[in-house]
């Protein structure tokens, strides 16, 4: 047996042994809540002290390597997260459409994210300190993170022959070097700022009681969806800023109990994602195939 083989059934082995695992039959499993890492980081944006400068989204797209885009001639002005695109500053607008604040988006880093949980060969995962990350090597293309995520968030490379999902990252090659995320080693303001997450929450509730009037009564972030690892102060309804109101609950945390109601170790789940990831890793193949081939004939 070749070795590309015997790798491509140990990957099937392992979509099985994660099915598996997800349907185990376990109440403490079901109704389990995915609590931060000990080492949790975090970003807190306060919509009060944006300028809308958007030094962050040039920091962004330089510390990532990623092209400028160019809209109507007018250079690196992007209008939405694209392929292209990490982090974001967009004008936020009440439901008459007046403008009412400037919001910094990117990807949540959810404490129990739903992108990592829809991907069936853990090509997302979550570090020691919480960053939600891509690796390359174990995507198949599905693109199911991109459905799974409740904010909007990731997104996909269509235009090329090897495409990577793109979101961001919290800069994590600077932080493997002491540093920080680019966005916010430049912002003017501090409208943005890094650090571990307790201490970020214990400041936006901070600036809250000292200045009541000036904010929304809430952290967003804090448990939202299950909790996030980029939290929100606003002096708009959270709404407006486009953030959803998803309750206390996780995504992944309802799947697992709707999952074990259902199925209770039932098997079908095991062989749907054999299935899924024997299909998309042939497809996946292919493709690389089709593209060497191109290459090789330009």
């Amino acid at each position: 047996m070749s070795t590309d083989r015997r790798q491509f059934l140990g990957g099937l082995a392992g979509v099985a042994a994660g099915a598996a695992a997800c349907s185990l039959p376990s109440t403490a499993r079901a109704s389990e809540k995915i609590e931060p890492p000990e080492a949790a980081v975090a970003m807190l944006y306060d919509t009060t002290l944006c300028i809308g400068c958007k030094a962050c989204v040039v920091a962004c797209r330089e510390s990532n390597g990623d092209p400028p885009v160019v809209r109507d001639g007018i250079h690196d002005s992007p209008m939405s997260l694209d392929a292209d695109t990490r982090n974001i500053i967009q004008l936020a607008r009440d439901e008459k459409g007046n403008p009412t604040s400037y919001m910094k988006k990117q990807c949540m880093h959810c404490v129990d994210p739903a992108c990592a949980a829809a991907c069936m060969i853990g090509a997302l995962s979550k570090d020691d300190q919480g960053v939600v990350s891509w690796e390359g090597s174990r995507c198949v293309g599905c693109r199911y993170c991109q459905i799974g995520c409740p904010y909007n968030i990731v997104k996909f490379e269509w235009d090329s022959a090897n495409p990577e999902i793109v979101k961001c990252e919290f800069c994590q090659h600077k932080l493997a070097e002491g540093g920080i995320p680019g966005c916010c080693e430049v912002c003017p303001r501090e409208a943005v700022i890094y650090g571990p997450r307790e201490q970020l929450l214990a400041e936006a509730k901070r600036r809250i009681a000292a200045d009541p009037d000036r904010y929304v009564d809430k952290v967003y972030g804090e448990h939202d969806a299950g909790g996030t690892q980029v939290f929100y102060l606003s002096h708009v309804p959270f709404e407006d800023l486009g953030l959803p109101d998803l309750g206390e609950k996780s995504t992944p945390e309802t799947v697992r109990n709707v999952q074990h109601t259902i199925y209770k170790g039932f098997v079908a789940p095991v062989a749907l994602y054999v299935t899924l990831g024997f299909v998309m890793m042939r497809n996946r193949r292919v493709n690389e195939a089709r593209a060497n081939a191109e290459s090789a004939n330009d």
